[in-house]
């Protein structure tokens, strides 16, 4: 049986440093129940925020993406982390971490909603693969909620389907208002509500529960996310070109 999944929750600021315009970011929300999956979920979340360092610098590598890794992967998959994120097409995780082909179990939902349906692609990678790294990723300035929002506060109806994603982000809304966040402030609250929410519901799950444990030690709680260096210094040593016709 599986043990030792990490769950974590990452959040449109919460700091691996992705640029503002879709900030994607993670901390750790749980622990592991063993320590050989406990080191094989921090070497999975490790790996993840060195990727999103890549990225916001501007120096990815674009790993795992050539015939031979296609080639490999065809005839089996072990993805060292799960993903659980927003439909938003300026943040796809594979991108986002700098990841390739088989690397990554990707679940995308508007604003990362969740249901019954969606539970159970949630469920597949730790139960049927052994992932023992669960990342539910929000980011800023998120169409889905921003149209909640608007939706929610001028009683706006966007049609059968859409009002349903509108009714499973209202508790996040009711949460960030609840917290007397500034107007102006209140979507990208509702985000940060949204994925506590969600990963609440995760670790709620009767068939994930049993997988994850909560780690309130010190050292967990007083331990920093993974920090890029200084964006300023790595766009100084890019290249100059001069400026020209594009070809």
């Amino acid at each position: 049986m599986l043990r030792g999944l990490g769950l974590l929750a990452a959040g449109s600021a919460l700091g691996l440093g992705v640029p503002h315009s879709a900030t994607a970011a993670a901390e750790a929300a749980a622990g592991e129940l063993a320590p050989r999956k406990s080191l094989a979920a921090r070497k999975a979340l490790r790996r993840l925020a060195e990727g999103n360092c890549r990225f916001v610098t501007g120096e990815t590598s674009h790993p795992h993406q050539g015939v031979e890794r296609r080639l490999k992967v065809a005839a089996g998959q072990r993805p060292f982390a799960q993903v659980f994120s927003c439909i938003d097409s300026r943040v796809p995780p594979e991108v986002v971490f700098d990841q390739g082909l088989g690397d990554l179990f990707v679940i995308r939902t508007g604003a990362q909603t969740l249901d019954e349906l969606v539970q159970g692609s949630v469920d597949f990678g730790p139960l049927e693969y052994g992932t023992p790294l669960v990342v539910v990723m929000g980011h800023q300035r998120c169409g889905a909620v921003l149209e909640a929002v608007e939706s929610l506060e001028h009683g706006t109806d966007l049609g059968p389907q859409l009002n349903r994603i509108v009714a499973a982000l209202k508790p996040a809304y009711d949460a960030a208002m609840a917290s007397g966040v500034p107007q102006d402030e209140l979507v990208d609250a509702t985000i940060r509500k949204q994925t506590a929410l969600t990963v609440q519901a995760l670790e709620a799950d009767p068939r994930l529960a049993p997988l994850i444990s909560i780690d309130n030690s010190p050292r967990a709680q007083h331990s920093r996310p993974y920090q890029c260096p200084p964006l300023h210094r790595t766009l100084r040593r890019a290249p100059r070109h001069p400026a020209g016709p594009l070809r």
